[in-house]
């Protein structure tokens, strides 16, 4: 019997916070600029220079811990992490090690209609990097704006199974640290990164395998790849007597594979130091208090209402209230609209597949697109139009009633319009019409097409496929 294997993954993302300055020091945290130019004294590590943490970077941990169920540790530590990389000019990076903001919290995701929990370990702060730019023509250069950006590293206990399940962790996480504001989850701009520690092992096996570590994964395309190929190369291994090894791979999207970088360290490798310069954090029951009243409603909470109030699937709801902005978007809209189920699925199914659920940006308001979905329950446009009419709306913001009026998309709706159409698109497709007739339904789906296909997309269907059945089956 071939071997049966399982993937076992835990995650580390980490969080850009949203904060004006850095966490040691007064410099910007404004993405790009000139490179070296949002640098300091203080994030270059310079001989007498002395960190001073952001308080607001407190807050906003103990704000994410809160909103992913943490605990909030009450006197806490800044740590040195230790390692050489020319990104890193003090040679240490700030951190926390045993004693992080949060810990032990957790999410619940729904994957194909099951709900699973997964355990957050813990939330810390830490500070970023710089970035290396690898020249085409040789070299290495470093840009240092980056170093001393405020980070919550996320990590999340070893309990994912899956790519798709990984997805919908990140989904509702990005969605959450987006509700309560503390990061604008670029994912483009490094805001919102994911490191995964994937191992495999056969189903029924206790022992956690050997895991490779894919850093700064930073698409869900990029992630979901990166998954699929690095299970089946250590599989591949496995089934062929070849032994795996602690690493960390990088991920080519060129390729879709994964390269080893560097052996995987262990957490005494960062030689973890309490940083002289920095006093203790302690965390009294009055902030936590503070801010767990600032707390917006959540996703979770959200889709409760969007269910109840507006009579939505799950799933559907599920897709609404993965950022705050599509959500918001829907709740303008679902004011005016005649159905919001229609809505909902005009936004998950057209505008999601124009912008996307991720970088949520549509050039008209929600009132244009309540405005189409009223159309459609009047009969005045059919759901293919609808199509055409939101791609119009999309290349020149009109509202849908103009659009509509200037093109000449109204519905058909009149039989007698629709009756000798329908007569003509029967005499010419007679075999359609014998394979019908012999019990073939899916006959009538090439007389329905003819028939659309004359009109420009614009009869009724329903009344297309009535008076279709009546003329057949006299």
């Amino acid at each position: 019997m071939a071997k049966e294997f399982e993937i076992v993954m835990g995650l580390e993302v980490h969080v850009e916070l949203k904060t004006k300055t850095k966490i040691f020091c007064n410099c910007t945290t404004e993405f790009g600029g000139e490179p070296n130019s949002h640098c300091c004294p203080v994030c270059m590590g310079l001989p007498g220079a002395l960190p001073v943490l952001n308080e607001e970077v407190v807050n906003y941990a103990i704000k994410a811990g809160l909103a992913t169920n943490c605990e909030i540790t009450r006197s806490g530590r800044q740590d040195r992490k230790h390692y050489f990389y020319p990104d890193l000019p003090t040679a240490y990076q700030i951190s926390q090690d045993d004693l992080p903001l949060c810990h032990s919290g957790h999410l619940d995701i729904e994957v194909n209609g099951k709900t699973k929990r997964i355990g957050i370990t813990r939330i810390h702060i830490e500070e970023d990097a710089g970035k290396l730019v690898h020249k085409e023509e040789g070299g290495t250069l470093v840009d240092y704006n980056r170093c001393g950006v405020p980070l919550i590293e996320i990590v999340s206990e070893p309990d994912l199974r899956s790519a798709e399940e990984v997805r919908a962790y990140l989904q509702k996480l990005r969605a959450i640290m987006m509700y309560i504001d503390v990061s604008d989850c670029k994912m483009n701009e490094g805001s919102f990164r994911c490191d995964v520690n994937l191992s495999v092992r056969e189903k029924g096996q206790e022992t956690f395998g050997t895991r490779a570590e894919m850093k700064n994964l930073n698409s869900f395309q990029s992630i979901m790849r990166a998954i699929e190929y690095e299970a089946q190369r250590q599989i591949n291994v496995i089934k062929e007597g070849g032994t795996l090894v602690q690493e960390t791979r990088r991920f080519d999207q060129n390729t879709g594979k994964t390269y080893s970088m560097r052996k995987k360290e262990d957490a005494h490798d960062y030689r973890y130091l309490p940083d002289p310069d920095l006093m203790p954090i302690v965390i009294d029951d009055k902030r936590i208090e503070k801010i767990k009243r600032e707390l917006p409603e959540l996703p979770d909470a959200r889709k409760e209402v969007y269910m109840k109030k507006y009579g939505l699937s799950s799933y559907d709801a599920e897709q609404l209230v993965s950022s705050k902005e599509v959500a918001n978007y829907f709740e303008e809209g679902a004011k005016t609209a005649k159905s919001t189920k229609t809505l909902a699925n005009l936004l998950i199914s057209e505008i999601f597949r124009l912008t996307g659920a991720e970088e949520f940006q549509v050039p008209f308001p929600p009132e244009y697109l309540s405005e189409l979905v009223n159309l459609i329950e009047d009969g005045t446009v059919n759901s293919s139009t609808s199509k055409k009419i939101i791609e119009d709306m999309w290349k020149n913001p009109k509202s849908p009633k103009e659009i509509v009026k200037e093109k000449g998309l109204e519905q058909i709706n009149n039989i007698e319009i629709l009756s000798p159409i329908i007569d003509e698109v029967i005499a010419k497709n007679q075999r359609a019409v014998s394979e019908y007739i012999d019990g073939n339904e899916k006959a009538l789906q090439s007389i329905i097409g003819q028939v659309m296909g004359r009109t420009k997309g614009k009869a009724n269907p329903q009344l297309t496929i009535k008076v279709i059945k009546d003329k057949l089956n006299k």
